[in-house]
C-alpha cells in the first residue's frame, strides 16, 4: 500500500507542477480552444486568474513530491481539480482524460489520508 501511495503521490505531484509551471514559463506550447471554451480561458489569461491557479498548482506539486504537508496539497488541488472537470464536462466538452486521472489520484490520496481528515467531518468541533 505504501508504495501504491507514494506512486500516486509522485505522478499527481508531477503532473501539478509541470502543467502549473507552465502557466510562467510556457514550455509547452497550447493552442486556446475555439468557442466559449477560448472566451472563458481568454478571460482568465487576461485577468492573471490561471497565474495564481498556476501558483497553486506548483506549491501542491512541490508538496506532493517533497511528501511533506501532504493533506494540504490534497485541499488546495481540490478545487483545481473540480474546476477541471467542470470546464472539459460543461464547456469544452472533450479532452477529460488528465483531469479525470488526476480526480482517480486524488481520492485515492484522500483515502491513503483520510486520518487527517477525520476532523472536517466531526458533527460538533470543539471551539
Amino acid at each position: 500500500m505504501k508504495i501504491a501511495v507514494l506512486i500516486a503521490r509522485i505522478l499527481l505531484g508531477l503532473m501539478f507542477l509541470v502543467f502549473g509551471s507552465n502557466d510562467f514559463l510556457h514550455f509547452i506550447p497550447m493552442q486556446p480552444p475555439p468557442g466559449d471554451a477560448g472566451t472563458y480561458l481568454g478571460i482568465l489569461v487576461s485577468h492573471n486568474v490561471m497565474s495564481f491557479v498556476g501558483l497553486l498548482m506548483v506549491i501542491a506539486g512541490i508538496l506532493l513530491l517533497v511528501g511533506r504537508f501532504v493533506p494540504l496539497a490534497l485541499v488546495l488541488l481540490g478545487p483545481i481539480v473540480v474546476n477541471i472537470l467542470l470546464f472539459h464536462f460543461l464547456i469544452a466538452h472533450g479532452g477529460a482524460a488528465p483531469g479525470l486521472v488526476a480526480t482517480v489520484l486524488e481520492l485515492f490520496l484522500i483515502w491513503a489520508y483520510r486520518l487527517s481528515f477525520r476532523g472536517i467531518f466531526d458533527p460538533a468541533p470543539a471551539a
